[in-house]
C-alpha cells in the first residue's frame, strides 16, 4: 500500500449491468481518507487488443487489489487480463455474468463441480446480470441505457451490490492487516442476494426474490434472440420481450424498496471517512 492509503483498481472490459457503479460502491460520499480508487476501461469492446491496452493502463496504477468486471470472463480478452494481473502479483476479484461460470468452475474425475480459480483470485458470478438485446433493429443508445438502468435497480435493491460491497470491504481489511485475504468465490443465487439485502418485511423479500428470478430468466430469452434465432420477425420480438422482462423485474424491485420505506426499515450500510462500514435502519438514526 501507498502509506496508509489502499489502492483499488477497477478494470472494466466491455459492459455488464453491474459495471457502471462498481468503482463507486466503496466511497459513495467521496470522503474516504484510507482508500483511493481508479477505474480503467476498454470501452464497449471486449476483443483481446482492447483488453490488453486497458489492462496495461490499470497495471501502471499499482493497485493493492484489482476488481475486473466484464461479460463472460471465460472469453480470451478477460482471461488474458486476469493472467496479466496475476503475473504482476496483484490480488484480483472478477465480477461477471452467468456464462463466466465456466471460467471458474470445472468437473473433476468424479463429475463433481469444483472451483478452479487460481491462488489470489476471487470471483462473483452473477446469473441475475443478463445479456442485453443487442439486435440493431431494436437496440439504440436510449434502449441500451434504459436496460442497464433497470438492471442496476434490480442489483441494488435485491442485495447483489450490498453483498459485493460487504465482501470487498472484508477483503480490503484483510489485505491491509497482513497482505493476504480469503478471496470470495461466489456463484450468486437469488436467495443469497436477498439475505444480504437485509429486508425486514417478508413481502419485500418475496418481491426482491421474484425480481431476481425474472432477471435470471432474461438471459435465455435475449441470448436466443441474439445468437440462435435468424428470422427477424422472431428475434426482434425475443429481444424486446427480454427488455420487457427486466423492466418488470425493476418494478418488482422498486415495490420491494417501497415496502421497506413504508415501515421505516430500510437497511443502510454507509462507509465512514476512515473506511469502517457503518449501519442503520431507521431514517432518523445516525449510522454506527
Amino acid at each position: 500500500m501507498s502509506g496508509s492509503v489502499f489502492k483499488l483498481g477497477v478494470l472494466k472490459l466491455g459492459c455488464i449491468g453491474a459495471a457502471p457503479l462498481l468503482d463507486l460502491l466503496l466511497d459513495e460520499r467521496a470522503d474516504r481518507d484510507d482508500l483511493d480508487v481508479r477505474a480503467f476501461t476498454s470501452g464497449a469492446k471486449l476483443d483481446p487488443t482492447a483488453c490488453v491496452d486497458a489492462t496495461a493502463s490499470a497495471l501502471e496504477y499499482g493497485a493493492d487489489l484489482m476488481l475486473l468486471v466484464s461479460p463472460n470472463a471465460a472469453l480470451p480478452g478477460p482471461k488474458t487480463s486476469r493472467a496479466s494481473i496475476s503475473a504482476a502479483n496483484i490480488p484480483i476479484i472478477t465480477v461477471s455474468d452467468g456464462p463466466s461460470k465456466k471460467a471458474f468452475y470445472e468437473k473433476n474425475d468424479e463429475g463433481a463441480t469444483i472451483v478452479k480459480a487460481a491462488e489470489g483470485q476471487g470471483f462473483f458470478v452473477l446469473p441475475c446480470d443478463p445479456m442485453i438485446g443487442a439486435r440493431r433493429e431494436f437496440l439504440d443508445p436510449t434502449e441500451m441505457s434504459l436496460f442497464n438502468a433497470d438492471v442496476i435497480k434490480v442489483l441494488a435493491v435485491t442485495g447483489v451490490l450490498r453483498l459485493i460491497q460487504t465482501e470487498l470491504d472484508r477483503v480490503i481489511e484483510e489485505l491491509k492487516a497482513d497482505g493476504t485475504a480469503d478471496m470470495p468465490k461466489v456463484n450468486l443465487t437469488a436467495e443469497k442476494a436477498v439475505t444480504a439485502a437485509g429486508f425486514a418485511n417478508p413481502y419485500a423479500a418475496a418481491k426482491a426474490l421474484a425480481a431476481l428470478k425474472v432477471s435470471e430468466s432474461v438471459a435465455a430469452v435475449t441470448t436466443k434472440g441474439c445468437f440462435v434465432e435468424q428470422d427477424a420477425d422472431k428475434y426482434i420480438t425475443l429481444v424486446a420481450a427480454g427488455h420487457e422482462m427486466i423492466r418488470a423485474a425493476a418494478r418488482l424491485a422498486d415495490e420491494a424498496r417501497e415496502l421497506e420505506k413504508s415501515g421505516d426499515s430500510v437497511l443502510r450500510t454507509p462507509h465512514s471517512s476512515e473506511g469502517k462500514t457503518l449501519s442503520k435502519v431507521r431514517l432518523g438514526d445516525k449510522p454506527a
